[in-house]
């Protein structure tokens, strides 16, 4: 995706956040990308930076439960502590299988293509 967003003629990349090859301690996976685009106003033609955020459906779900914790303020500190650990267990478990997936996917379009 980040590649074929970056072969746009208009796209210009500014800075990439690799959080798959370095996850944050959280658990965190994605891929950040400060690019900057052309946006078309009434009698103006402007350059705009804005971050595209590029990371698979579960980690979605888990950067919206990550959130809603981090922003909770009537969840216990055990418990918050408890749910803060299994969340870094499901975003590992997720890692392990999007590489899997990814795996399977290769697999099935090696054997269409001989």
């Amino acid at each position: 995706m980040a590649d074929c967003l970056l072969q746009q003629d208009d796209v210009k990349l500014i800075q990439v956040k690799d959080y798959i090859k370095n996850p944050k301690p959280n658990g965190y996976r994605s891929l950040h990308l400060i690019i900057e685009i052309p946006i078309f106003l009434k009698d103006e033609k402007k350059d705009m930076r804005v971050e595209v955020q590029l990371r698979t459906i579960a980690m979605d779900f888990w950067a919206s439960l990550d959130h809603k914790l981090s922003y909770k303020k009537d969840i216990p500190e055990e418990e918050a502590k408890l749910l803060r650990q299994e969340l870094l267990e499901c975003a590992q478990i997720s890692a392990d299988l999007d590489v899997r997936m990814g795996e399977i996917k290769n697999r099935i379009v090696n054997k269409e293509n001989t």
